[in-house]
């Protein structure tokens, strides 16, 4: 008898969420105009790859890749434990999600990525602050002028 992994039950679990959110993808009506990009295209993009990223959970095979973690010696509080850094990822959400209306979606959002990619540990600042603002802006006015999303603006002029 073949025994189920952790990998496999997670799979099934975000199987089942995925197809319970293309299902409600697909109730959400069209638009009577005709657009490029209607407002149920992201929802069933979303959910078709988290169905395709389930299915290669499932597969994989789990207990063989290991992941070598440094002891650095001592017990107690560190910022770098895995569950600091979850904590540290979700303040920083929490904070963009409060500071995207004042401060606009481009300043939020290269905030977040910097000091986000600055704490998982990547010291090159020239480069970070150069690919943070290269995706930020692309998103930005890909969203704002070719699909029409209003995203804040904040204190920039644009």
């Amino acid at each position: 008898m073949t025994r189920i992994n952790h990998n496999q039950v997670l799979a099934v679990i975000l199987g089942l969420f995925s197809i319970v959110y293309l299902w409600m993808a697909f109730q959400i009506p069209t638009f009577p105009i005709p657009r490029p990009v209607d407002s149920d295209a992201f929802p069933k993009a979303l959910g078709s790859a988290i169905l395709l990223l389930s299915i290669f959970l499932f597969f994989e095979k789990a207990g063989e890749k290991t992941i070598e973690v440094e002891d650095k010696g001592h017990v107690g509080f560190s910022f770098t434990s895995p569950r600091m850094q979850v904590v540290v990822t979700s303040v920083g959400v929490l904070a963009y999600a409060f500071l995207i209306e004042p401060l606009g979606f481009v300043l939020a959002s290269s905030l977040l990525m910097f000091l986000l990619a600055i704490y998982y540990g990547y010291r090159a600042w020239l480069t970070n602050l150069a690919t943070t603002l290269g995706i930020v802006l692309s998103l930005y006015f890909v969203m704002t002028r070719a699909v029409g999303v209003h995203l804040p603006p904040g204190i920039l002029p644009f």
